[in-house]
């Protein structure tokens, strides 16, 4: 089975940051929602407060398999400017582990030299933050053990792709009928 890790910071968009955990959780995969704020509590963008599994001093990260960053404002700041979040996705990255972010947090993974030769997308205006990336305009980017999303309405296709991703294409369908996700089919 597989471990992800979601970085969560006061400021996350509630719907990106939840739609992973739910969805992959779903698909069987172990995830631990990750505090970089020193206390479990994180107040969301839009005043949702939630509890997170995990202060990231106390994360054993050898043992993940990727991490995963919600965007929001200032959640996607407060991610960029934690030292520990840039040293584990940069090792993540290099070590071929997955790393994924949607929103406005593909950013920081653009300003930290992940996205080189890579297409990746994002929210609107965060494109020349995309550093090195081939900046592409379609609701999910996968370029090898890199996946991006562009924002809260991209949550449940991003979440899919990370499902397929980490699980099977098969099980992401399976998910995608259960929860009666039908965008792009007749309905």
């Amino acid at each position: 089975m597989a471990k992800i890790g979601v970085f969560l910071a006061d400021g996350f968009e509630e719907i990106e940051g939840l739609t992973v955990v739910d969805i992959l959780r779903r698909a069987g995969v172990e995830v631990n929602t990750i505090s970089i704020m020193g206390r479990k509590e994180i107040h969301g963008a839009h005043q949702i407060t939630v509890l997170a599994d995990a202060l990231y001093e106390e994360v054993a990260f050898d043992e993940l398999d990727g991490v995963v960053l919600p965007g929001g404002m200032p959640g996607t700041t407060n991610l960029g400017a934690h030292e520990g979040v840039k040293e584990q996705i940069v090792a993540f990255a290099e070590q071929g582990k997955l790393v994924a972010a949607i929103c406005a947090a593909p950013s920081v993974l653009g300003e930290n030299g992940i996205l080189k030769g890579k297409k990746a997308a994002c929210y609107p205006g965060f494109e020349e933050k995309l550093l090195g990336a081939e900046v592409t305009f379609e609701e999910v980017a996968e370029a090898g053990n890199v996946i991006t999303s562009r924002g809260m309405g991209t949550a449940i296709p991003f979440a899919l792709r990370l499902t397929a991703y980490l699980v099977s294409e098969q099980k992401a369908e399976s998910l995608k009928k259960s929860i009666i996700f039908l965008a792009g089919e007749e309905k």
